[in-house]
């Protein structure tokens, strides 16, 4: 084989592309029943969206983004998040104007040119939250409730959630200030030293150890808040208190993106190394704006599914599946039985009951070697005698134990047996 998927990318196989599809039903299951609607966006947009919504100063636009010239001459990048997108495509499609606060969630692939190493791609899927168009700490709450539900359901028991307030436009200005005065008389190099006047928050989020040495006496943006961001805070943190989510306050907690006001929260599992984060999030109050739309405060996260997966992993929770997870394998032991066998599997799947049979006419041996990999909890098995007789072999995989069936009641059966 001559190719192999590109350096920092990888291909999700079964059995273990099952985890990352669980990820996604998980994560998605608990803000569907909130009322968010699903919305999909094109894979590449706009550079300009990702320049003005990012931020210029943020390593996604500046070295990260897969940008490229198409062949009308216009500048386009592959989508390296997935927030600025959503409010683009809000905006474009005026969900502003109808029912607040637009509720949407997102799942797909996005692109950012990292070191690759476990747990940091270049090809990564996320599944994401947004609701737009009302600022109220109970969204804040709300959202953040879910993506812990989300975890919660996958068995989950070592994710933690860190949450901090950035402030708003009316008090970040003082924190900046006096932020950017502690971070000139530090060592930095060039690079980081011209960041300090461009975005001073981005050095807090400078994960290189000569840099986070630095940082123990950096004054904490909690200290600088106004009374109106102190309140807001406090209540996002009552609501959770009250919904039963724990959390743990972290004041050097910032967001990787220029867009974040206020509430800011990560959830991490220490199973993962220094790629600790598995979602996070938070609000998004000038968003719009930036991007060229009118004033729309925003809330949301984004939840890794690839270092979701490697959560599960982490806590043993990634059982070995089969690939497809069939509950019942078919066996036909010549032309007639196969045809009848056939029909009975589409029988069973319009049943909900999932469903595969041996192909290529093999023998009963060897077709039983494909029921026991498949990991179906029964096989269903149909020769001569079984169509003289107008019935079938149900055979429990697990215990051996084997017993004809009447063909007219093989699905009632099978169904019975798999909901017991």
């Amino acid at each position: 084989m001559s190719f192999q998927a590109p350096k920092g990318t990888f291909d999700w196989m079964p059995p273990r592309s099952e985890l990352a599809l669980a990820v996604r039903d998980a994560m998605s299951a608990p803000v569907r029943r909130a009322g968010y609607g699903y919305v999909e966006t094109p894979t590449f947009e706009d550079t300009a969206l990702f320049a003005r919504g990012v931020g210029e100063s943020t390593d996604i636009v500046s070295k990260e983004m897969y940008t490229f010239e198409d062949k009308g001459g216009r500048s386009i990048t592959l989508r390296p998040e997935g927030t600025a997108s959503t409010v683009r495509a809000v905006l474009q499609h005026g969900l502003q104007n109808g029912p607040l606060p637009a509720k949407v969630w997102y799942s797909g692939s996005f692109f950012r040119y990292e070191r690759a190493q476990k747990g940091r791609y270049r090809h990564f899927s996320q599944v994401g939250a947004e609701a737009l168009g009302v600022e109220d700490p109970a969204l804040d709450a709300e959202l953040i409730q879910l993506a812990a539900e989300g975890f919660a359901s996958l068995g989950l028991t070592g994710v933690r959630l860190l949450l901090n307030s950035l402030g708003c436009a009316a008090c970040r200005p003082a924190y900046r200030a006096a932020l950017q005065d502690f971070l000139r008389a530090l060592d930095l190099d060039d690079a980081t030293r011209a960041r300090v006047e461009l975005n001073p928050l981005r050095v807090l989020d400078d994960k290189r150890p000569e840099v986070r040495a630095q940082l123990g006496g950096a004054p904490l943006v909690t200290d600088h808040l106004c009374e109106a961001c102190k309140g807001y805070h406090e209540e996002v943190r009552s609501l959770l208190t009250d919904a039963g989510v724990a959390f743990a306050d972290d004041p050097r907690l910032v967001r990787g993106l220029d867009y974040y006001t206020r509430t800011t929260f990560e959830f991490v599992h220490d199973g993962l190394g220094s790629q600790s984060a598995v979602g996070g999030g938070g609000r998004y109050d000038g968003l719009s704006e930036m991007i060229g739309g009118p004033p729309l405060p925003g809330v949301g996260w984004a939840i890794g599914v690839d270092r979701t997966v490697l959560a599960l992993e982490a806590e043993g929770l990634a059982a070995p599946r089969s690939s497809g997870g069939v509950q019942v394998y078919g066996v036909a032991l010549g032309d007639e039985a196969r045809r009848l066998l056939f029909s009975l599997l589409i029988e069973l799947r319009r049943a909900g009951v999932t469903a595969d049979m041996a192909f290529g006419g093999k023998g009963l041996k060897g077709a039983m070697k494909g029921a026991d990999r498949s990991g179906a909890t029964y096989a269903v098995i149909i020769g001569e005698r079984d169509l003289a007789a107008g019935a079938a072999q149900v055979k429990d995989l697990a215990s051996g134990e084997q017993a004809a069936v009447p063909l007219a009641e093989i699905v009632t059966t099978l169904k019975e047996r798999l909901t017991q």
